[in-house]
């Protein structure tokens, strides 16, 4: 696993059916990229069995192309017919699979196995995206192949059958489980979705909220997206200097002896300084990856 996919502040989508498309998803710099099989692809045999080789060739050259590049595929829901037969595009160059839809961590389990049979052994992005994948993040997120999870908050409102509404108000609960859940189990959580395509005002106020979740990054389905998202959850320069004078004033006053002190006048505790740290590990892995700051 590549330094700065412990913490993916983006992760950009492509249909699998598009190599003209997949070839050009490093060009705005995503952390990560996903050619799709799933719901970018028609949930029809012949459009599935019509996407595969086209998502197996195109993975294979954008591999080639951006070795730095994390590229996944994701495959369909481990319950549907096309399961197994998508797991046959899968190779060991890629940086993981997308599986959607989990539910349990015997899901999971299920998955690993599949993939086992075919000499197969790669780290899962886990999708939770209905009402049982959320009441049972914490097994799911606690499977030691899951490495990366994401909710879907339109797959989950329509599993439940509600509506999404501009506020997201819906889906508040579910996405602080999520996020609560990736937190629990260490493993990183990227955010929801946002369809309004030109609505720059809407991404920014979706993620920033994401962001105050605990999210660590936030899916993306068109390019302009990418830059909003490494804005909104890549630390500042301002913000990792702060940080790290922070941990340099907590040095200096341990090593005086000093267990309590203030910094710009507020008096620090261990909660500050485990933040700091964050601030700095993410602002040191986003330099390594050629992003903020």
């Amino acid at each position: 696993m590549t330094p700065f996919l412990a913490r993916p502040r983006s992760v950009l989508f492509a249909p699998g059916n598009r190599p003209e498309l997949i070839a050009k998803l490093p060009r705005s710099g995503p952390d990560a990229v996903v050619i799709d099989l799933e719901d970018a692809i028609p949930g029809t045999a012949g459009a599935k069995a019509g996407a595969r080789p086209v998502a197996r060739d195109a993975a294979r050259d954008l591999v080639a192309a951006a070795p730095h590049l994390a590229v996944f595929l994701r495959v369909n829901a481990l319950h549907s017919p096309y399961f197994a037969d998508d797991l046959g595009v899968l190779t060991p160059e890629l940086a993981g699979v997308v599986v959607p839809k989990l539910e349990s961590a015997a899901d999971v389990e299920a998955v690993v196995e599949a993939l086992e049979a075919r000499g197969l052994s790669l780290p899962l992005l886990a999708g939770l995206e209905t009402g049982a994948g959320v009441w049972n993040a914490r097994e799911i997120l606690a499977h030691p192949a899951v490495r990366w999870a994401y909710f879907g908050a339109e797959d989950y409102t329509a599993d439940l059958g509600g509506s999404r509404t501009p506020g997201g108000l819906e889906v508040l609960y579910a996405r602080s489980q999520v996020a609560l859940a990736a937190r629990l189990s260490g493993v990183p959580a990227l955010d929801i979705v946002v369809t309004a395509l030109n609505d720059e005002p809407a991404f920014r106020a979706d993620g920033a909220l994401g962001r105050a979740l605990g999210f660590v990054g936030k899916l993306c389905i068109h390019p302009a997206q990418v830059a909003l998202a490494h804005e909104l959850f890549g630390p500042t320069s301002a913000e990792v200097e702060r940080a790290r004078a922070l941990l340099d004033a907590a040095h200096e006053a341990a090593a005086s002896g000093h267990g309590a002190f203030s910094f710009e006048g507020q008096m620090v505790d261990e909660p500050m300084l485990v933040r700091a740290r964050a601030l700095v590990s993410s602002g040191d892995a986003a330099a390594e990856a050629g992003g903020r700051p």
